[in-house]
C-alpha cells in the first residue's frame, strides 16, 4: 500500500518516497500543448502547490520521474530552465521586505543556473533573469508563480498596507508581458483572482481556466479517482470500523465531496480525504486549517444573513476578479472554498451559477464559527447546543426545546450585527442546520420565514417560526405559524410515514418566544 502523501508537495520527493500520486497528467499535457499562458484559481489546500512541482519536473524534462504515468509515452521531453516563485515565502510583511525579497530570489535562480542578473530593482531584475537564462540554455523560459496572492491576503483587511502590496506585484508580474520573446510557459495560481484591481491589467493574454470544464477536475480527486487509487486504504478503513464499502462510500462523499468550478464536475477536497485515511475517522480536517477571520468580519460587517449563503444565484460577473475597495462576498467564499457552484444555467444575458455549501465538513464548521461569532457563545458550547436542542425533540420535549431557544437568545449581545427580525432568522437557521435539520431554502421569502423539518426516530417536526414587533400578540403569531404549515402542506410529503408528525408554530416578539403545537396524526 502506497504512503499517503501528507503534507509531500513536491512531485520529486513524492515519487522518491513511493507515495500515492493521483495521475493528473493528462490534463497537464493538454494545458502545455493548447497554450502559453494560464491563470487558475483554487482554495488553500487543494493541491495548487502539486500541480505547480509537477508543471516544474514535467518541463525541466524528468522524464524519470514519470514511469507508469499517462503523460510518460509523450515524445517532447525538451528540458526548459523554469523559474519557480513561491510568493507566500518571499517576506511581505512590508513593502521594502517584499521588494528586497523578490529581487532576492531573482538573484538566487541566477545564480543558481549560473547567470549574471545585474539590476538591483526587483522588476528590472525579473526581466533581465528571464532573458538571460533563455539566451545562455538556448530554451525559452517557464514560469510557474504559486500562492501569487499571498502578500495581498496576507495584508487584509489594511487596504492600504494591501495595496501597496498589490501595486508592487503588478509591476512585477506585468515583467511577462514584455518577456514573451523568451517564455515557453507560464503558469499562475492563487486563491483569488485580482483582475480589477490591475494585477493582471497587463497580461491581457492571460487565460483563465479557473471556470473550465475541460480543467475542473486538474485538482481534487473525482469520485473514480477516489474509489481507484485509494482502494486499499477503504479496504483498511472497512475492516477497522466494520462497515460495507458502500456505506463507507457514503460518508466520505457526504463529508468531503461536492467542490465544482462548473456545476457538473464534482470533486473531493485532497488534504481532508489524505487526513481522513491517516486518522481513520472523521473530523472538519480542511476547515480546522484555516480560520476565516476575514471573512467572518465582512459578513458581519455587511450584515448578510446565513440563508443567503445555500441556493445562492449569481451571476458569471462576480467571479472576473476582485476589487479590494468593494470585495463581493459570494466570490470570495466561492473562491477560498466555503461555497462551490451546484448548478449553471446560460441565457442571453450570460451564465448565472448557484452557490451552495460543498458538503457537510464545511457546512457544519462554517455555521459553527458563525453561530459563535453572532452570539456570546463559546466555540466550544455551540456542537453541545445543537446536540442538547435535537435531544429534547427526539425525546418529544418541545417546552424545553423551547426554554434552550430562550437561554440561546439570552446569549445574544446588546449591540446586534443584523438588523433584528434578520439576525434572529440567521440565528435559527444556524442553529435548526447544526442539528442537522433538513432546511427547505427554496420557501423562504423577504419576511425571513424558514422551514425546519427535523426527522427523528419518534416524530417528525415541521417548525415554522414567526416575527412580531412590540405590541403583537403571541397567540395570534404562533397560530399564524401553524396556519402558514397547514396552508402551504409543508408536511404532506410524510402522509405516509408512520411516525407522529408534530406541527410547531414558534412565535418571537422581542426577545419573549411563545409556541403552539398540533399532531397531524398518532
Amino acid at each position: 500500500m502506497k504512503t499517503l502523501p501528507l503534507g509531500v508537495q513536491d512531485f520529486g520527493s513524492l515519487i522518491a518516497q513511493n507515495c500515492l500520486y493521483v495521475d493528473k497528467t493528462r490534463q497537464i499535457a493538454a494545458m502545455v500543448d493548447e497554450g502559453k499562458y494560464f491563470f487558475l484559481s483554487r482554495p488553500r489546500r487543494f493541491g495548487k502547490s502539486l500541480l505547480v512541482s509537477t508543471l516544474k519536473a514535467f518541463l525541466e524534462g524528468r522524464r524519470d520521474l514519470f514511469r507508469g504515468l499517462w503523460i510518460e509515452q509523450r515524445q517532447d521531453w525538451t528540458p526548459h530552465p523554469v523559474i519557480h516563485l513561491d510568493a507566500s515565502l518571499i517576506p511581505h510583511d512590508t513593502e521594502i521586505r517584499l521588494k528586497a525579497g523578490l529581487l532576492e530570489f531573482c538573484q538566487q535562480i541566477a545564480e543558481q543556473y549560473g547567470v549574471e542578473v545585474r539590476s538591483q530593482e526587483y522588476d528590472a531584475a525579473f526581466a533581465e533573469l528571464i532573458r538571460r537564462l533563455s539566451q545562455q540554455t538556448g530554451n525559452n523560459v517557464v514560469v510557474l508563480i504559486d500562492e501569487y496572492d499571498k502578500p495581498i491576503l496576507d495584508a487584509l483587511p489594511d487596504l492600504t498596507a494591501a495595496r501597496r502590496q498589490r501595486d508592487i506585484l503588478k509591476n512585477f508580474y506585468e515583467i511577462l508581458k514584455g518577456s514573451d520573446h523568451y517564455l515557453r510557459f507560464v503558469f499562475i495560481t492563487g486563491v483569488s483572482k485580482f483582475s480589477k484591481v490591475s494585477v493582471f491589467s497587463g497580461l491581457n493574454n492571460l487565460r483563465d481556466i479557473t471556470l473550465s470544464p475541460r480543467f475542473a477536475t486538474l485538482t481534487g480527486y473525482t469520485q473514480e479517482e477516489l474509489e481507484r487509487d485509494f482502494d486499499e486504504h477503504l479496504q483498511q478503513v472497512c475492516l477497522q470500523h466494520d462497515l460495507t464499502r458502500t456505506a463507507l462510500l457514503a460518508e466520505i462523499q457526504r463529508w468531503y465531496n461536492g467542490y465544482s468550478w462548473n456545476g457538473e464536475d464534482r470533486v473531493y477536497n485532497p488534504f481532508s480525504v489524505l487526513n481522513f485515511f491517516a486518522e481513520q475517522q472523521f473530523s472538519n480536517y480542511w476547515f480546522a486549517s484555516g480560520t476565516p477571520t476575514f471573512l467572518l468580519d465582512l459578513i458581519t460587517s455587511q450584515q448578510y444573513e446565513t440563508t443567503e449563503f445555500e441556493n445562492k444565484r449569481v451571476p458569471e460577473l462576480i467571479f472576473n476578479g476582485d476589487d479590494l475597495e468593494q470585495m463581493n462576498v459570494f466570490a470570495l467564499l466561492f473562491q477560498t472554498g466555503y461555497l462551490t457552484i451546484t448548478a449553471k444555467e446560460r441565457d442571453y444575458a450570460g451564465a448565472t451559477y448557484t452557490l451552495n455549501y460543498p458538503n457537510f465538513e464545511v457546512k457544519q464548521a462554517f455555521l459553527t464559527l458563525l453561530l459563535h461569532r453572532f452570539t456570546t457563545y463559546r466555540l466550544e458550547d455551540v456542537p453541545q447546543l445543537a446536540r442538547s436542542l435535537r435531544y429534547d425533540l427526539e425525546h418529544g420535549d418541545v417546552e424545553n426545546f423551547i426554554r434552550s431557544m430562550r437561554g440561546l437568545f439570552a446569549k445574544i449581545p446588546y449591540t446586534l450585527h443584523l438588523p433584528q427580525e434578520a439576525y434572529y432568522h440567521s440565528l435559527f437557521y444556524m442553529i435548526l442546520a447544526l442539528m442537522g435539520v433538513d432546511i427547505n431554502l427554496e420557501v423562504l421569502t423577504d419576511q425571513g420565514r424558514i422551514d425546519g423539518v427535523l426527522e427523528c426516530q419518534r416524530a417528525i417536526y415541521v417548525i415554522e417560526f414567526k416575527y412580531g414587533h412590540a405590541g403583537s400578540k403571541m397567540e395570534t403569531l404562533t397560530a399564524q405559524a401553524i396556519r402558514q404549515i397547514e396552508t402551504t402542506h409543508y408536511a404532506d410529503r410524510f402522509l405516509n410515514d408512520p411516525r407522529p408528525c408534530v406541527l410547531v408554530g414558534v412565535g418571537f416578539i422581542e426577545k419573549e418566544i411563545g409556541y403552539q403545537t398540533v399532531c397531524r396524526k398518532i
